[in-house]
Parts: structure tokens; sequence; C-alpha cells
């Protein structure tokens, strides 16, 4: 079976050059693009990179990626990530691994964001894969009770559910708060969701990137395709 996130990873890799300070995402795609950063790194490439969660820091090191940090180094020349959905003009949603919070920051500090999924992951309206929303623990069903009446708002409905690791547990995220995953169904004014999201107080960050990517590499049985 062609492993298309892993192609679509390796088609990413083009855009990196010596001396770059980047920003490595979280998920699978983001996974299988530092295992082949590292092997260019083992080759001699000289880079240095932010990671997005805790996860990806582990995996970086273990394959031995310079890391460094925002604080360091705040401004960085490229971010390199997965997406669980890719819309019109390049707008996604993420966090499904659980990252939504640093990938957007890491994502904001950087002058282009690359993203890189299978062909799947296109879609013509952003919605299908629930909207993952980062909210702190205290007072979440008061939250969870304002997220769906900002929804009712702009016509969407649908179950938000806490989410929870396989074993039961409520998911934490690297920053200790809790997510929500909130199934609207399809999204056809991201931009007024994600600014009515942004003003409830609770919501940390949404899964909803808007105008931060700046080109997508997807693969399929068709072959790779660049979007920007």
């Amino acid at each position: 079976m062609v492993d298309y996130k892993r192609e679509a990873a390796q088609a990413a890799l083009s855009w990196v050059k010596p001396g770059m300070k980047l920003g490595l995402g979280t998920g699978t795609t983001a996974d299988a693009f530092v295992r082949l950063l590292a092997e260019r790194v083992r080759g001699g490439l000289d880079v240095i990179c932010v990671a997005t969660s805790e996860r990806t820091a582990e995996l970086a090191r273990a394959e031995g990626v310079k890391l460094t940090t925002l604080d360091e180094h705040p401004e960085l020349d490229l971010t390199c990530d997965g997406a669980d959905e890719i819309g019109p003009s390049l707008g996604l949603i993420k966090g499904g691994g659980g990252a939504l919070l640093r990938e957007k920051i890491v994502a904001s500090a950087s002058h282009e964001m690359l993203v890189m999924a299978a062909a799947e992951k296109r879609v013509e309206t952003l919605g299908a894969f629930p909207l993952p929303i980062e909210v702190v623990p205290f007072g979440v069903a008061a939250t969870r009770l304002h997220i769906e009446g900002a929804a009712s708002a702009l016509g969407l409905s649908g179950p938000v559910t806490l989410r929870r690791t396989a074993a039961g547990d409520v998911y934490r995220t690297d920053g200790a708060h809790h997510i929500l995953d909130a199934a609207f169904g399809q999204i056809p004014d991201p931009e007024r969701l994600a600014s009515a999201l942004d003003a409830i107080p609770g919501v940390v960050e949404h899964g909803l990137f808007i105008g931060l990517a700046t080109a997508a590499v997807v693969a399929g049985p068709s072959g790779v395709e660049w979007i920007t």
C-alpha cells in the first residue's frame, strides 16, 4: 500500500534549505517529515527546529534533529505540518493530534507554512472532520454552551464532545487544557466561526487555521500536487 503521507512529506523537503529555522508539526504526516528530515541532517544538513508538541520533540531528539525554542528564535523561516482538512484558499482544520495551540503559535511565527497531506484531506467545504476547540478546564460546561450558542447563531449545529483518551480519561493537551470536538458538519463561513470562537471566554484556541498556510503539497493515486 502506498504511503501518501510519506510521499507528501518527501516532497515537502524540497522547501528546506541549509541554515533554516524550521517549525515541526504534530501528527502522523509530521512524524514522517521529521524522520525524512533526520536522514538529511545525518547527511550534513544544518537546520534548527522548534517542535509543536512534546511528542514531536521526543521524536526529533531521538532522530538527532537539533531543537530550539521560540524564546531563543522567535522568528522561523518555515513550518511544515499536516492537516485534518484542506479547504478552499488553503483554509485548514487542524488539531486532531491535540497540538493546535502550539501549532498555531509556531505557524504564526513562521514566514511560510507548508502543509503536507494525503489527497483525501482536500475538501470543498471544511467541517467533515470535527473541529477541535482547546478550552481551559475551569467552566467547561459553560464554555461549551457558549460555543453551541455561537455556532447556532451562524446556522451550525451538532454535538460538541469532550475529548477523552482511549482509556476513557479526559484528554489533556501539553498546556494542560481540554479539547472539545465540535461536529458541526459543513462550515460555509469559517472566518465568521473563527471570529465567534475567538470572542468566547474559556476558549484558548480553535483548529480553524485561516490565512496561515502559504502552500500545500498533497499526494495521492494521481501523484504529487502543489497548491498555492
